[in-house]
């Protein structure tokens, strides 16, 4: 069942934002990736595919097949969160390369193409230089996933890929701050919550001294 929650992009890279497609929000784990529908929503609201594609692959697909690809999605987030979480924190090396040959192979069944279209732009047309995938099967949906993931071992510093602090939160980011001090996966989440726990702690703190 395709989760009523809409889905955290909470990132600032969308390869981590698919790390954090499984979390706790509140309370209860949600997975918005449990099941084909959940896949192809989470692919909507994340920008990664268009709306035609996801409606024209939903009424091709024949019975199932879209749940099968969102188990092969599942897998591909898991191994990539093995990968990420034990190289946060310190700059990737030459050497990490042979552990991304997974998503290298992937990568490679990209069928992707330039082509030169034509928009207005000041009451004129002008020609620009376009880049487009051939959407040829369900599993080409995996592809602009293994994209951010690429660019987030590419362009980002790993040495700025956090886990939130918080306790129990699950969710990773880039911390893009100045100076690098960004804690939490949001304010208004575990941020929030943190200072609700140190206020609760200072109150105590002063209650037992005003009884002692």
């Amino acid at each position: 069942m395709t989760p009523s929650t809409p889905a955290l992009f909470l990132a600032d890279s969308l390869g981590l934002d698919f790390l954090n497609s499984v979390a706790t929000p509140v309370d209860t784990p949600v997975d918005w990736l449990e099941d084909g529908e959940g896949l192809l929503s989470w692919l909507q609201q994340a920008r990664l595919v268009p709306d035609e594609v996801i409606s024209a692959m939903r009424e091709r697909a024949i019975p199932g097949e879209i749940n099968r690809l969102a188990d092969q999605a599942r897998a591909l987030r898991e191994w990539f969160r093995a990968f990420v979480r034990k190289h946060k924190g310190h700059p990737l090396k030459p050497a990490d390369l042979a552990e991304l040959e997974p998503l290298n192979q992937l990568l490679k069944r990209d069928e992707r193409y330039g082509e030169i279209i034509a928009e207005a732009r000041d009451e004129h047309l002008a020609l620009r230089l376009v880049q487009t995938r051939r959407w040829i099967s369900p599993e080409a949906l995996l592809l602009p996933i293994a994209e951010s993931m690429a660019q987030l071992v590419s362009m980002e510093d790993f040495a700025y890929v956090k886990a939130c602090e918080g306790p129990t939160c699950t969710l990773l980011f880039v911390d893009h701050t100045r100076g690098h001090a960004r804690r939490w996966c949001s304010m208004s989440l575990c941020g929030n919550r943190a200072k609700q726990a140190a206020h609760r702690h200072r109150l105590k703190a002063t209650t037992s001294v005003q009884k002692a």
